[in-house]
């Protein structure tokens, strides 16, 4: 764990942020305490596990709960496979005007993009921008066979400072993720910092950091999510995942970045594990997600939000 975050988040629990509960330590009143106090209080209410990771780029602390324990992808995976899409061009090692095709047998649901385009095939670029913007899982699949499968993605994070991220199936088994489960996860901490490394990073070029920047806030599958807590006037982009495989928790996921003006950039990763279960997406977790938003908002426009 970096050292910085180390301090900086056992400094918070320390201090006694359990709202309250039997104990003779006064709960921490400082800036980051009483924005961890929050999500408790998000998490409490949602009735389930949120794992939370703000990653200030300009300070490089961050605040967290619950930011260590392994959280599913879902769909969420699909920012940095579309990122490696982009790098490996990038690098000649691929090339993403490549047209490829796919069979009706490896047509899924959720393919908004690649059911309207069987005949003629796509590009692995375009299957790379609608991965991200729609959530084509039939294009995720196909650009995993095209790139060498889960391990190489895992391969991937790996090469850019991430040994916590894997992945290990394809859609849609990869949604099937138990708590005790492993495969197929990332947590809070790693994820925050590896968006951070894409977007704000050396993990891609300039050119091709800012053509992912854009595929990000031209995504709308998060609108009701932790983008709906921010303000207007920050700059933000996001790539969600939602998993409600029988027999397993609902999970929601919302990576992103956020941009306060005159502020250094924040990176998030928010995960919300619910014990609801119905039909569909429920409102009251995406209204939870929403709340963490707001909570991110906070933290990016105080200047004087970290406790040292």
């Amino acid at each position: 764990m970096n050292m910085k975050r180390r301090e900086f988040v056992s400094g918070a629990l320390a201090s006694g942020v359990a709202l309250g509960a039997a104990s003779c330590v006064p709960p921490d009143q400082s800036p980051a305490g009483r924005l961890l106090a929050q999500l408790r209080i998000i998490q409490a209410q949602a009735d389930g596990t949120l794992g939370v990771e703000f990653y200030d780029t300009g300070t490089k602390m961050a605040l967290g709960l619950n930011a260590d324990r392994r959280f599913g992808h879902c769909s969420s995976f699909k920012l940095s496979l579309a990122a490696k899409v982009l790098v490996e061009d990038a690098r000649g090692l691929i090339d993403a005007g490549r047209r490829v095709t796919r069979t009706k047998e490896e047509m899924m649901f959720v393919s908004p993009f690649t059911s309207k385009r069987i005949e003629e095939g796509a590009t692995l670029r375009e299957l790379a921008e609608y991965t991200q913007k729609y959530s084509d899982n039939t294009a995720a699949n196909v650009l995993l066979r095209e790139l060498g499968g889960p391990a190489a993605l895992t391969g991937f994070w790996r090469s850019i400072g991430d040994d916590t991220s894997r992945l290990d199936r394809i859609e849609p088994a990869l949604n099937r993720v138990p708590v005790t489960e492993i495969r197929d996860t990332s947590t809070p901490a790693a994820m925050a910092r590896t968006v951070s490394k894409l977007i704000y990073g050396d993990a891609l070029p300039e050119a091709e950091r800012a053509t992912l920047k854009q595929w990000m806030a031209d995504t709308r599958t998060g609108a009701r999510r932790v983008r709906a807590g921010l303000p207007e006037k920050w700059a933000s982009g996001d790539k969600t995942g939602t998993s409600m495989w029988l027999g397993t928790n609902r999970l929601y996921v919302d990576i992103g970045y956020g941009e306060p003006p005159e502020q250094p950039p924040l990176t998030f990763a928010v995960y919300l594990r619910s014990r609801v279960g119905e039909d569909g997406i429920a409102p009251e977790a995406e209204t939870a997600l929403a709340r963490v938003g707001q909570v991110l908002a906070t933290m990016g426009e105080k200047k004087d939000w970290l406790p040292f």
